[in-house]
């Protein structure tokens, strides 16, 4: 049964399946002889807001499980998973609605997701001036600097917008044309009354003047499952032991940030992010800290499959749902946090 696929990743996943892509091969779980086993990884973006894996590759987890791990930058889900889907990734980090969407077109080695990060929305709504007592309905008749159609934060943003009787489509504006990371430099050139950025694009046009944070889409959409680690069918299969050690490194980044404040946090994921201030660092952990970004643990539960195919339904992106148990295991997850 055929569903909707967003047209950026369709064009790639498509391209991929019908190409037949092989499973990812010649990985071996960590050697005894203590030698380090590479591991790629791409992520959909690099930010504070995923600390607790910085945490764990600056503290040497990954190491620790007899991995090397290679940190690569996919800039959009799409991106990341077409990473994913070609081998150029053993493991991508991304919306977990990218998986859906590969799932739905029904290819012969789809993408299981095995450990959940972050549980709420990133991103914040900035406005171009101070706004006093900030309502949703503010929004109408303006225009705002939305994100790609069918990516998560569009979707949440959207999904917050109907929670509070407002029609995106008819009430206001959205941008969607700006790629992924230039908004907060287009709301600083002029455009738009509204822009949503994630970190450090909101923190930066504070610290700038040219925008003051006014609502946080994590707080007012509630616990979301917004980013997830996810490999193809093939990879797990052929190596259990590498992901274990690699969903055990996260959950001691994991439980870091649990046990540490956010100065201690940002200090420890600095190196990660040498272009920002240390100050600004611990104001962005701080702000993802005090609304309980991070799980305790990484397992991805039903209950947050079932609210993300809501709001995938809600978006207009789903025309039918998929099976949590095709696209979800909880066993890598479970074993780190015992």
């Amino acid at each position: 049964m055929k569903k909707k696929l967003p047209a950026m990743l369709a064009a790639a996943a498509l391209a991929l399946i019908t190409i037949g892509i092989a499973a990812c091969g010649g990985k071996d779980t960590p050697a005894a002889s203590g030698e380090l086993t590479k591991v790629t990884l791409n992520e959909v973006a690099h930010s504070i807001f995923y600390a607790p894996q910085y945490v764990a590759i600056e503290e040497g987890y990954f190491a620790e499980e007899g991995i090397e791990l290679e940190l690569v930058t996919g800039f959009g889900a799409d991106k990341t998973m077409t990473a994913v889907l070609s081998g150029e990734a053993d493991i991508g980090f991304m919306g977990s609605e990218a998986s859906i969407y590969v799932y739905s077109q029904n290819p012969d080695d789809y993408i299981v997701n095995f450990a959940q990060l972050t549980q709420r929305a990133g991103n914040f709504l900035v406005a171009r001036e101070p706004v006093e007592n900030f309502q949703w309905s503010d929004l109408k008749g303006k225009e705002i600097l939305g994100g790609r159609k069918g990516g998560m934060p569009q979707m949440v943003f959207e999904y917050i917008l109907k929670k509070n009787n407002l029609d995106p489509a008819a009430d206001m504006t959205i941008d969607q044309s700006i790629d992924f990371g230039a908004t907060a430099a287009a709301f600083s050139g002029g455009s738009g009354d509204f822009t949503v950025e994630f970190e450090p694009g909101a923190t930066t046009l504070e610290k700038e003047g040219a925008g003051y944070v006014v609502a946080s889409l994590g707080v007012d959409s509630g616990y979301v499952p917004y980013t997830a680690y996810s490999a193809k069918q093939s990879f797990l299969k052929e190596h259990p032991e590498l992901v274990q050690g690699f969903t055990n490194a996260l959950q001691k980044g994991m439980d870091y940030v649990q046990n540490h404040t956010p100065e201690e946090i940002a200090k420890v994921i600095a190196p990660q992010f040498k272009e920002t201030d240390l100050e600004v660092i611990t104001a962005i952990v701080t702000r993802y800290y005090e609304q309980d970004t991070w799980k305790n643990d990484l397992i991805f539960e039903e209950s947050s499959f079932t609210l993300l195919q809501d709001i995938l339904e809600e978006a207009g992106e789903l025309e039918a749902r998929v099976p949590y148990e095709d696209l979800v295991t909880t066993e890598y997850a479970e074993k780190a946090a015992q």
